[in-house]
């Protein structure tokens, strides 16, 4: 035969038919049963509708690393999503997220009828605390910064002057002054994990550790059919080791997936415009072979034996609307949208996302149909004046926009009733330094950081832990990243200290290190 195999899907009859076949069904074409046409020769495809590709990725049972969608010419989706909520899938299919497993996890666990949920914020490149919520007002002029301190709700309680609505909601959430256990190394992996990986002296397991996200997965599975446990609602970043995709600093190692496994990777909200096809090692499906192989396999497979119950409901849960539905912001009250603004573009320099409102809002629609945890990056933080500015312009470009836009998100939270069930935790890599050095900006520092927590029954009101008169050092309780993470699994209502997951070589593996607690103060 010569050209390119072409083939086409149909929804109603779930099968795939050779365009180039002369038997091919007429009925295929219509409104309701045309998936699309995939050329076997090239490894991006396009659907004229905004479910139907995920139908044919499962149908393919193609290892998929990174699958996006192509928005319209009016700036969305055919079934109204914008485009800016791409959606992807990661490692969808044979060896990678199989929804038969995915379903059978639900099958394990009650439909949860009052879904607790956990947020994480990721604050990319680490985050100054003194201009934040550790305020040095009597420090010499290198260490305190060109702004001063404002009081908050709380009594005696001071932040920058940069940050004042979450300075008058101070009481509606708990900040950590001393946070410890992280490395000086850009990647999200240890925000996600609470662990170091990709190194030796990491001893980390076989597989790697698994995100909280993937944890959470593994031990309680979806809430409901049609929607994942997991989701990384964060746009895609230049800098790999920001992306939540197990990536580490500085190496050319990754601990993705996790000894979880791919089918506990999260679903991902982000994408660059295009559908695109790509095995799991990250490089494109250029065998021009092997999507006709993989489609013969699954049609010999298909003459042999009916779909079996899980697999069935994988079609039920790829062409469900709930999802679809949560990640139409167009959708949204215009004038949530109104609030919560458009944000502003981070320095491409930074390689880091952009400070977007919208990335917060689409968060809470994911806990409020029943994601279990949703991670989300914010802003640039990686302030040394290597990139755009001293710190003084980096600050007050961009933390008015933090500012503003975690207030709104919190503030949305509380009135959709959802703060008593969904935790949130905002933190990064590390903090910075108490010096400002000679170029103006604040350097790596992983001593100590400040990070905001609240819901999900975490006491509010509280600031836990003192750092010296320079803002580098705890000098009274130093909270270990491990208890943040107790504290979170908790409100989850999984015991963090009893609790183990084994790992690929089947050695039970602890949730967090030692005798680890959630953070007292806090429960």
């Amino acid at each position: 035969m010569n050209g390119p195999r072409r083939f086409v899907a149909d929804v109603r009859q779930r099968n795939i038919f050779d365009l180039n076949s002369s038997s091919l069904p007429e009925h295929v074409f219509c409104s309701d049963v045309f998936l699309g046409v995939i050329d076997d020769t090239v490894s991006e495809i396009v659907f004229p509708r905004m479910l139907h590709w995920l139908i044919l990725g499962a149908l393919l049972g193609l290892e998929m690393d990174l699958l996006t969608l192509l928005g319209n010419k009016n700036g969305q989706f055919c079934d109204r999503v914008s485009r800016r909520n791409f959606i992807t899938i990661g490692a969808l299919g044979l060896g990678g997220l199989s929804l038969d497993n995915l379903l059978r996890a639900e099958a394990q666990s009650s439909a949860a009828t009052d879904c607790r949920s956990v947020i994480m914020i990721y604050l990319a490149g680490g985050p100054t605390q003194h201009e934040t919520f550790d305020p040095k007002p009597n420090a010499p002029d290198n260490v305190r910064g060109s702004y001063g301190s404002i009081a908050t709700s709380l009594p005696g309680v001071h932040f920058c002057e940069l940050v004042p609505k979450l300075a008058t909601r101070a009481d509606k959430f708990s900040i950590v002054r001393t946070l410890t256990g992280m490395k000086n190394r850009h990647e999200s992996f240890q925000c996600y994990t609470g662990r170091p990986g990709g190194r030796n002296e990491d001893d980390e397991p076989a597989g790697g550790w698994p995100g909280l996200g993937s944890v959470v997965s593994s031990l309680l599975g979806p809430t409901g059919k049609g929607i994942p446990p997991y989701v990384d609602a964060s746009p895609k970043m230049s800098y790999g080791p920001y992306n939540n995709r197990g990536l580490h600093d500085a190496t050319e190692t990754s601990s993705w997936p996790g000894f979880t496994g791919y089918q506990h990777t999260p679903f991902a909200s982000s994408g660059d415009g295009h559908l695109q096809v790509t095995l799991k090692d990250g490089n494109r499906l250029k065998d021009r072979f092997a999507l006709s192989s993989t489609l013969g396999r699954l049609n010999q497979h298909r003459d042999r034996a009916a779909l079996d119950t899980y697999q069935e409901q994988a079609f039920d849960i790829l062409t469900s609307p709930q999802l679809a539905k949560a990640l139409d912001l167009e959708s949204e009250d215009p004038a949530v949208l109104d609030r919560y603004g458009e944000g502003q573009e981070s320095d491409p320099s930074f390689g880091g996302p952009p400070q977007s409102p919208r990335h917060l809002l689409l968060a809470r629609r994911l806990v409020e149909v029943g994601v279990r945890c949703v991670t989300v990056a914010f802003g640039a933080w990686d302030w040394h004046s290597n990139r755009e500015g001293t710190i003084e312009k980096l600050a007050k470009k961009y933390l008015p926009v933090f500012d503003h836009a975690l207030t709104v998100f919190l503030d949305d939270l509380e009135q959709r009733g959802l703060m008593d069930k969904v935790s949130v935790v905002v933190c990064g890599e590390f903090g910075r330094t108490p010096r400002i050095n000679a170029k103006g900006g604040r350097d790596h520092w992983p001593a100590t950081q400040s990070i905001l927590l609240t819901g999900g029954g975490i006491q509010a009101g509280q600031v836990i832990g003192t750092t010296d008169r320079m803002g580098g050092y705890p000098i009274d309780r130093p909270v270990h990243v491990q208890e943040v993470f107790a504290t979170l699994y908790g409100n989850l209502g999984i015991d963090p200290t009893a609790t183990t997951l084994p790992d690929l070589d089947g050695r039970p593996r602890h949730l967090v290190d030692g005798s680890r607690q959630p953070i007292t103060e806090l429960c």
